[in-house]
């Protein structure tokens, strides 16, 4: 696996994780630890955005 495939999967692991914590905000915790979860999700896909755009550039 070269630098892009590391990065592509890390991409995709990125967003998978921040849909689990957006559902988990949404569905599973209506109190106030469900704007912690919607928070942290927000950082998981600015995480993956970062990594998208390193893509070619490593």
């Amino acid at each position: 696996m070269n630098k892009n495939t590391v990065l592509a999967w890390a991409t995709f692991i990125m967003i998978f994780m921040g849909l689990l914590l957006a559902a988990l905000a949404i569905f599973k915790y209506d109190e106030i630890a469900g704007w912690g979860f919607g928070a942290v999700s927000l950082g998981f896909f600015a995480n993956a955005w970062v990594f998208n755009a390193l893509k070619g550039r490593v």
